[in-house]
């Protein structure tokens, strides 16, 4: 199976309840439209960052698999939960 990171951003993006928009994408826009494997085996998706007006969202890997996690953009009184692992 492989994917984008355009489409693990949407995924993301509903777990986080997070109604954007999309500020800003970097390096390029065009880096979370190159297609990988995120399964198994290694990182394959390109490094990558995103930006809305309350989260920032970048790539995880743990043993292999990867996705986009998220963090808040601002400084709030709770914490954040782990990234990664099982």
């Amino acid at each position: 199976m492989t994917t984008t990171w355009r489409a693990e951003l949407q995924t993301a993006l509903e777990a986080a309840q997070d109604s954007g928009p999309v500020e800003r994408m970097s390096p390029c826009e065009a880096a979370f439209d190159v297609m990988f494997d995120p399964g198994w085996g290694g990182a394959e998706g390109p490094p990558v960052l995103a930006w809305t007006p309350t989260r920032v969202y970048f790539p995880v890997q743990y043993d292999g698999s990867e996705w986009l996690g998220s963090a808040p953009r601002n400084p709030t009184t709770e914490g954040q939960t782990h990234e990664g692992g099982g």
